[in-house]
């Protein structure tokens, strides 16, 4: 008789194994705790780490018979488990992450349509344009935009090998580096992704772009609060968050609730400001000319109001459109009027993170805590 093929062990299996397994006086598993790390699979051989708070740890022999019993309860005795689970604690997995970007900015919104990334990209042009080292990163998991805005949409991001890490190295345009989501998802098709999926993805792009020295790594949001917007805080020291709005009152009223985000007790980023955008319609060919069709001054009195700076007004022109849809920013021609106005923006932007860098201690990453 022939052999009955073995089934083929997937990582879901080792977790799912792994949830019958309750850390010693929790009502917590160890897989809700985050203990399985580093999961490896070939064939019937079963490898991964356990990783434990504090290297004292009582439970540690009795967690790691217990994983191997219930690995080979669910997934049938013939696997190989016995002595390869590795031990290891929690700042033996703990890397730094971006150790060479100085400062990560997260340009925010409290709705959607307020052109947030449109400010994000001319926003690092003009940083790149006065010297500085600059990254992009497009953390807007479900409206990735700025592979068009850099008229790049057909390119794809190459790996590299890096002291046996897998890389990706960014895309580099008007002397910006830059990484989306929408380098490696289909443009035609919708990403519907639950909120667990969105957040590795963008965590992926963080740890594993190869950036190199940077002097902002600013990174685009999605509008409103989300899963997003805590993974990053989670993920990275955030510098400080700039808020785009525009100024009718239904966009103001969302930025109240984007500014609390940051500045609440457990999140505690600094905002750097608001900018304001849309703040009138100039026709280029009479750039005296402001008609005020969104409301007049809602983003400088609201700033006003909250007590943050108000980091720059931008027009509408119809060149900002025609750059976003051609990838050509707006900012790369310091001569438009827009040009000027994302200058302005820049010069403050970098005067506010200098100022926050000297008032405040560093930001430190967001820890969830368990009870």
């Amino acid at each position: 008789m022939a052999d009955i093929p073995r089934k083929l062990i997937v990582p879901k299996d080792v977790t799912d194994a792994l949830r019958t397994v309750k850390y010693p006086g929790s009502t917590e598993d160890v897989v809700q705790l985050e203990m399985p790390q580093e999961i490896r699979i070939a064939g019937q051989r079963i490898s991964f780490s356990l990783v434990f708070q504090k290297s004292n740890d009582p439970n540690i022999e009795a967690l790691v018979l217990a994983c191997e019993n219930a690995i080979k309860k669910y997934l049938g005795e013939g696997v190989e488990i016995e002595d390869n689970i590795a031990v290891k604690f929690i700042h033996d997995m703990e890397r730094p992450v971006l150790p060479n970007v100085k400062n990560i900015v997260a340009v925010a919104s409290g709705k959607g349509g307020v052109g947030k990334s449109t400010v994000a990209v001319n926003l690092a042009v003009e940083l790149a344009k006065s010297g500085a080292k600059v990254g992009l990163l497009d953390a807007d998991i479900f409206g990735p935009s700025i592979p068009k805005m850099f008229g790049v949409e057909g390119e794809r991001p190459a790996g590299v090998k890096i002291d046996d890490r897998e890389m990706i190295n960014p895309l580099e345009k008007y002397g910006v580096k830059f990484l989306s989501v929408g380098f490696f998802v289909d443009t035609d098709s919708a990403i519907i992704w639950r909120g667990p999926m969105a957040s590795n993805a963008l965590k992926q792009l963080i740890s594993e772009g190869n950036w190199g020295d940077l002097d902002y790594l600013l990174i685009d949001l999605p509008p409103g609060t989300s899963d997003i917007h805590l993974t990053l805080v989670q993920s990275v020291p955030v510098t400080g968050a700039v808020i785009v709005t525009t100024p009718q009152d239904v966009a103001l009223a969302d930025v109240v609730r984007g500014t609390s985000m940051f500045q609440s007790k457990s999140v505690d980023v600094p905002v750097l400001g608001l900018v304001e955008n849309m703040a009138w319609f100039t026709p280029e060919e009479l750039p005296e000319n402001k008609y005020y069709i969104f409301g007049k001054e809602g983003g400088k009195k609201l700033a006003d109001k909250l007590g943050l700076p108000l980091l720059g007004q931008i027009p509408i022109v119809q060149s900002i459109r025609e750059g976003g849809d051609n990838g050509s920013p707006v900012a790369a021609n310091g001569e438009t009027i827009t040009g000027q106005a994302f200058a302005e923006v820049a010069e403050k932007v970098k005067h506010r993170v200098h100022v926050r860098n000297i008032q405040q201690a560093p930001t430190k990453k967001v820890k969830i805590t368990r009870k």
